[in-house]
């Protein structure tokens, strides 16, 4: 499960970010609203983490534009904050769960496995759609029409950025951030390799759907429609 926890008290956040690892969760670390927001709307995270005063922007108006994006990615509130009204504010925004600090890790695992229980009982199906194909990123299957194809769970989570990032030129950089962590050694030709094999699946499978390769900026989703 990939989480995303925003956070600006470094020592705190890299601490509980051990531990979510030694509990087989992936985490991407942030620090201050922007660039939390900023990945919050990729839509790759199962769940968020997010505490509400931040710098830059705080965490409830990183909520609200979340979900005014349509993005309904689970969200866990921290804040130093324990008052009723303010879990109400957090809650009425938009929020799943919310935890005042301090807390123990133990009960914050606890609310990610509830919340990764809920989503998946949620989910309506997990269906992206985009020109003539569906991608469903929770089984792997890209289909077309009548035709259906497997996808690497690589492919799965670029083909979903590129949607959930629609008409937006994404950079190689924001992919390998996005698919490999911020800590990564991977490389620009792992991003294209990826590209190559996703666009074989896709003419396979007949599609009016297209990676165009933007020079020096990077790739966008199109359809034939957009092309005309």
């Amino acid at each position: 499960m990939r989480v995303l926890m925003v956070e600006d008290e470094k020592y705190m956040a890299e601490a509980i970010a051990q531990v979510l690892k030694k509990n087989h969760y992936s985490v991407d670390l942030e620090f201050d609203g922007e660039a939390g927001l900023d990945c919050g709307l990729s839509g790759i995270y199962d769940i968020i983490i997010l505490d509400i005063m931040l710098p830059k922007m705080d965490g409830l108006s990183i909520l609200k534009e979340l979900r005014r994006n349509g993005i309904e990615t689970p969200v866990i509130l921290l804040t130093a904050r324990g008052e009723t009204e303010d879990k109400v504010r957090g809650l009425d925004s938009g929020a799943d769960d919310y935890l005042a600090k301090p807390f123990h890790t133990d009960e914050l695992l606890a609310r990610l496995r509830a919340l990764g229980r809920r989503k998946t009982e949620l989910i309506n199906d997990g269906i992206l759609k985009y020109g003539n194909i569906q991608l469903n990123p929770h089984t792997l299957l890209l289909g077309c029409k009548n035709k259906e194809i497997t996808l690497t769970l690589k492919e799965s989570q670029l083909l979903e950025l590129l949607i959930k990032r629609n008409s937006m030129i994404i950079s190689k950089e924001i992919i390998i951030e996005k698919l490999w962590g911020y800590n990564t050694d991977a490389e620009d030709n792992r991003v294209e390799i990826h590209v190559s094999l996703l666009r074989k699946k896709l003419t396979q499978l007949e599609s009016d759907v297209c990676i165009r390769t933007i020079r020096g900026a990077g790739y966008v989703l199109k359809t034939a429609k957009d092309e005309e």
